[in-house]
């Protein structure tokens, strides 16, 4: 379990730059650690040893693919009520789960939130089903309908979103070949830090490394990749405030306004979920700011823009994250199935 409230750290510039540089169009090269040093002077061992030192001091998570959901595999929100007593022992079982890549406590009676990711959709209904099976509680499945923005890159030395706003491309799923899921789940924990990354790939997909960077490319021409790069820890580089505002908005309204609160500042995704019975709202928002007041500042904004009154409206803000984790395309042994 990890208590949202980290001390955060003072990054060297040239750490800085590692970080906020990277986070896009990391190259897709054979030597890609080369190519970042050559454009920041820097040796490739170098750049290789403060990124290894980065990700052991828990700055980055990994470099690598930021997918699109439900391309090359499926994924779904989730969310539980659970008694207090009950919410370390459920949060546990839950974050022991190999398909569970986010695993949050928010400020509400519906109070346990997670992400389920999957090679397919029956993998993830499966984990759902034994979570509801071994809790004795319900899970509510909040599926994606609709993105308007998916970004989760950060700028670490000004106001988040402060940047221009990229234009969400809907995926392509034709340009899928056969075996690309694979791939990527060959480096869903992180690209090797070594000066040929992709060489190590290569040994077991028996992809050739021209191959590899061939596909990866293809899949961000396809939107399927979102963005490949550097994937940072927010909390422990300042970004301590998480919250999720949701709105209850009429189906006619709710596309104007996805788009609308998709390309405000500040906001870090927007998108159209289900409803479910104990669940009414649709409209969801991630704001991460680095003060609570910063983050409702943003949702005050998007608020004037809801002209259109919603029927409901809260704002959760997370107390603990319990795991954080990329999504999981590979296929893995259910521990509550």
């Amino acid at each position: 379990m990890t208590n949202t409230r980290q001390t955060t750290v003072t990054l060297e510039p040239v750490d800085q730059r590692l970080i906020e540089g990277w986070q896009r169009d990391f190259p897709l090269h054979d030597r890609p650690y080369a190519i970042i040093g050559k454009a920041m002077e820097l040796a490739e061992d170098a750049v290789i040893r403060r990124y290894a030192t980065l990700r052991a001091a828990g700055l980055i998570g990994r470099i690598g693919a930021v997918v699109a959901p439900n391309t090359l595999g499926a994924s779904t929100l989730a969310a539980m009520a659970v008694p207090t007593k009950q919410l370390d022992a459920v949060a546990n079982l839950i974050s022991a789960e190999p398909g569970v890549s986010h695993n949050y406590h928010r400020d509400n009676e519906m109070n346990l939130w997670f992400v389920v990711t999957g090679p397919d959709l029956q993998s993830v209904e499966a984990v759902i089903a034994g979570i509801e099976s071994r809790t004795g509680l319900p899970v509510n499945d909040l599926r994606l309908v609709e993105p308007y923005h998916l970004d989760l890159g950060f700028e670490l030395d000004g106001a988040i979103g402060a940047g221009p706003r990229q234009i969400l491309r809907k995926p392509n799923l034709a340009a899928i070949h056969p075996g690309d899921r694979d791939l990527v789940a060959t480096i869903e924990t992180g690209l090797p830090l070594a000066s040929r990354p992709f060489l190590s790939i290569a040994a077991v997909t028996g992809l050739s490394e021209n191959a590899i960077l061939e596909r990866l490319n293809a899949l961000i021409q396809a939107s399927i990749i979102r963005r490949f790069g550097v994937v940072v820890k927010h909390r422990a580089l300042g970004y301590s405030t998480n919250a999720m505002a949701v709105w209850d908005v009429p189906d006619a309204d709710v596309h104007r306004l996805g788009k609308a609160f998709g390309s405000e500042p500040g906001v870090t995704l927007c998108y159209v979920r289900r409803r479910a019975d104990a669940w009414p709202f649709n409209l969801y928002c991630m704001v991460h700011a680095r003060r609570c007041e910063d983050a409702l500042a943003v949702i005050d904004r998007l608020n004037n823009i809801a002209d259109a009154k919603p029927r409901n409206h809260t704002v959760l803000f997370s107390k603990r994250c319990f795991k954080q984790t990329g999504a999981t395309l590979s296929r893995q042994l259910s521990t509550v199935a």
